[in-house]
């Protein structure tokens, strides 16, 4: 039997939590499998070998890991597989496969474009952009935030944006400020390219509000959350690596035996 096992990133925040637990559930309505767990990599319960007990026990012969993440980085190139290797001996004849994080995607810069929309006050011309990645060691990330800001300043009709990230990668969150205030009269716009809420968020926030006490006319919009584009977006993953499934049961069925891993994160 086919199970989705939905790895998120965790978080001690309980509202980023409940978050990512409510863009899942809505996610999986456009999925098609009755056998489904939500766990996290770290800091949060279920742990990915609690999820993927709970989906055996329950009858899967087959899992789809899910990594409920932007970009691919190290939780996905290093973490996630890390987890699910040091399984594969104890469940011999289940099948793993994964999907792709979500990656650079139209509708989700769609997203963005919603979210700046929502805070600016003023003309598109006189707006000033800074775009905050998590950051990563990986430069497959750092591209891709580039990539996305490349195709946000085309859907702002050539609107200033900068770049930077919150650890791991520069130029810093602080390095972006400092490089975004510098245009006379303009409206600065911190626009977080994360997912759910978080003390990344909360950290954020709190030196916007200190700049804005000195009278700076600087914001910070919402994250991408549960829109319905990022709903979609996950789902659609989950449904890419499904379609495969059934389109390559036949040669499947004869690799079972040792953990029989597909769509590697390693090979891309």
């Amino acid at each position: 039997m086919q199970g989705v096992l939905y790895v998120s990133h965790g978080s001690r925040v309980k509202e980023a939590t409940n978050e990512a637990i409510s863009c899942i559930r809505a996610a999986h309505q456009h999925v098609g499998t009755s056998l489904w767990e939500i766990c996290f990599l770290e800091l949060t319960d279920p742990t990915v070998q609690q999820g993927i007990e709970r989906l055996v026990q329950q009858g899967s012969t087959s899992i789809t890991i899910v990594p409920v993440l932007l970009l691919s980085a190290g939780h996905y190139f290093k973490d996630l597989p890390h987890e699910v290797e040091g399984l594969k001996n104890q469940y011999p004849n289940v099948i793993f496969r994964y999907a792709k994080p979500l990656g650079v995607q139209d509708r989700i810069i769609d997203v963005l474009v919603e979210r700046i929309e929502e805070v600016r006050t003023q003309p598109k011309t006189n707006i000033d952009i800074l775009l905050v990645g998590r950051g990563s060691r990986y430069p497959e990330t750092k591209r891709d935030i580039e990539t996305i800001a490349q195709k946000l300043k085309q859907k702002l009709n050539g609107a200033e944006i900068e770049v930077s990230y919150l650890a791991a990668a520069s130029p810093t969150f602080e390095e972006g400020l400092s490089t975004t205030r510098t245009k006379q009269g303009a409206q600065s716009i911190v626009v977080p390219y994360l997912w759910f809420t978080g003390k990344l968020i909360g950290s954020m926030q709190k030196k916007i509000n200190d700049l804005r006490e000195n009278n700076e006319d600087i914001l910070l919009c919402d994250y991408l959350n549960n829109h319905p584009n990022m709903v979609r977006a996950l789902s659609d993953r989950v449904n890419e690596v499904l379609k495969n499934t059934a389109e390559d049961s036949s040669d499947v069925s004869t690799k079972k035996g040792g953990g029989y891993v597909e769509y590697y994160p390693y090979n891309g």
